[in-house]
């Protein structure tokens, strides 16, 4: 998460933040809701990809860096919609450490075929 202080004028991408709950299902199991929390104004960048296989499917996975203005309420196990495309949260720091910005290391998969 060594990413230099952004501008706050490079802050141009738009973001659903939606916090992860869990629910409980009739047939006694439990499934998870995404709800939303806030939208936001962010930086997203990627960061890498790479494709793998997995038993008779194709699988992507895409890792991002979100920064945005500092939150408390965001954490692991959440989730970041941006564009359409749903970035689960790995890791989020105080980018600084003055709770100015914060980092969210994200992550994106996907499977085909």
């Amino acid at each position: 998460m060594n990413e230099r202080i952004p501008p706050i004028g490079t802050l141009t991408d738009r973001v659903q933040l939606r916090r992860r709950e869990m629910v409980v299902e009739d047939e006694a199991g439990h499934g998870v809701l995404y709800v939303p929390l806030a939208s936001a104004w962010a930086r997203v960048r990627s960061l890498s990809g790479r494709q793998d296989s997995s038993a008779d499917g194709r699988g992507v996975a895409i890792s991002h860096v979100v920064v945005l203005r500092f939150r408390s309420d965001i954490g692991p196990g959440d989730r970041i919609v941006y564009r359409g495309r749903n970035l689960d949260v790995v890791g989020a720091a105080d980018l600084n450490g003055r709770r100015a910005y914060l980092s969210c290391t994200c992550s994106e998969t996907s499977f085909t075929g």
